[in-house]
This record gives structure tokens, C-alpha cells and sequence, in this order.
């Protein structure tokens, strides 16, 4: 795979109406979160990938807390770290650039987020990046994980604009497959520098900070 920071837009883009944000890995640093609650990386990124196999599977939503817990049993760790976690989500940081490149974008498109997590836990999280989105939708509220298509959909239909006019940001390689279905274009953050599946969608872009976006929205704009 190219370096993530060499890539380039593969396809023009329209023009953009909006921006629609995976939350959890192209914002946050969770795996940062996950790894400190199962006391290191070696631990903590099989259970972050166990768990995110588990709801890349599960279509219809189950609680968040409980697909953590069967995540780390399946790794071989305590369940209750899953507890442990949900309690320290306010400990969840923004990627560096994150609030400066936001609140930059949000002066010229309405910012939403889609994420795979309760309604509770998904407010803490958005909250922990410091700008105000137009639109948050959770599994919980769409009451499907991504990349089941009613997670998208369901916020764009709060944003009120058809998929080829929203741009969205993914982290998860996941991501590639739900957004590009409903025809989203998709411009990858892959920050943590992941392994797409041989048949995953080729992203309009990949790179590994946010910051090509800017040039990408305001190109187009």
C-alpha cells in the first residue's frame, strides 16, 4: 500500500454540500483510549479489532457496551475492561489538527458525524472535539452499525442533501464499503495507517492527517 500521506485524489470531486465524519477512528484517537484501558497495544489494538469485526457483522444495533464485552472475551481479556472504557470516554482526545481544520471547513459547509456507539456515549465523544456539528446520529438512534446503509442515510436525511453532495470522511477501512454504497464520496483519514480489503472501494483520497481536506473543500468550493 502507498504511503497514506502520498496519496492523491483518484476521480474529480462535486462540489461538495456538506461533510459527514466517522467519529470514532477519523477524528479520535480511540485506539489511544483502548489500549491505555487494556494496558498497552498489544492487548488493547486485537480487542479494538476484534470488536470492530463484531460490528461490521451485527447489522441490527445490540448495545454498544455489550459488543465491547464479547470483543474482549474473544481476545482472551476481562469483560470488565469494557466497563472501564465506556467510564473513561471523556478521556477520548481529537487527532492534533483535528479543531483547527473543523472549524475551518464548518465556516463553509454544515460538519455531521456517524458513529458506531450509543446515543449517550456518542454526545461524549462529539463533545470531546471542542466544534459544534449540525448533525450527530449513533447506531443507537439509527438502530444499525455501520456500514449498514441507515446510519448514513439517517443523517442525510437530517442534513437534507443527496449522498454524491456530501463528502465523507472515513477512518475504518469499514467505512470504504458503507459510505460508497449509498454513493457518498469518501476521503479516507487513515491515520493509523490500515490495510483496506482487497475488495473495498478505492476512496477518492487517503491520507494520513486531515489537513488535505482543506485544499480538497475549498478547491471545490
Amino acid at each position: 500500500m502507498k504511503n497514506p500521506s502520498d496519496a492523491r485524489v483518484q476521480v474529480p470531486m462535486a462540489e461538495p454540500r456538506a461533510v459527514l465524519f466517522d467519529l470514532l477512528t477519523a477524528l479520535l484517537d480511540s485506539a489511544a483510549l483502548w489500549d491505555a484501558v487494556a494496558g498497552g497495544a498489544e492487548q488493547g489494538r486485537p480487542w479494538r479489532a476484534a470488536y470492530l469485526r463484531n460490528t461490521y457483522a451485527a447489522g441490527a444495533y445490540r448495545p454498544y457496551e455489550q459488543l465491547v464485552r464479547e470483543a474482549a472475551s474473544q481476545v482472551g481479556l476481562p469483560e470488565i475492561l469494557a466497563d472501564r472504557l465506556v467510564c473513561r470516554y471523556a478521556e477520548l482526545a481529537p487527532w492534533p489538527e483535528v479543531n483547527e481544520v473543523l472549524e475551518m471547513l464548518g465556516r463553509r459547509v454544515p460538519l455531521a458525524v456517524v458513529t458506531n456507539c450509543s446515543e449517550t456515549l456518542g454526545r461524549v465523544a462529539a463533545d470531546r472535539i471542542g466544534v459544534a456539528f449540525d448533525v450527530v446520529v449513533t447506531a443507537e438512534r439509527a438502530g444499525y452499525y455501520k456500514p449498514h446503509p441507515r446510519p448514513y442515510s439517517l443523517t442525510l436525511e437530517a442534513l437534507g442533501e443527496a449522498p454524491q453532495t456530501v463528502l465523507f470522511v472515513a477512518g475504518s477501512p469499514y467505512d470504504l464499503f458503507g459510505a460508497a454504497a449509498i454513493g457518498m464520496p469518501v476521503y479516507w483519514h487513515n491515520r493509523l495507517r490500515l490495510t483496506a480489503p482487497p475488495d473495498a472501494p478505492a476512496p477518492l483520497a487517503q491520507h494520513d492527517s486531515l489537513y488535505p481536506l482543506l485544499g480538497m473543500i475549498t478547491a471545490a468550493i
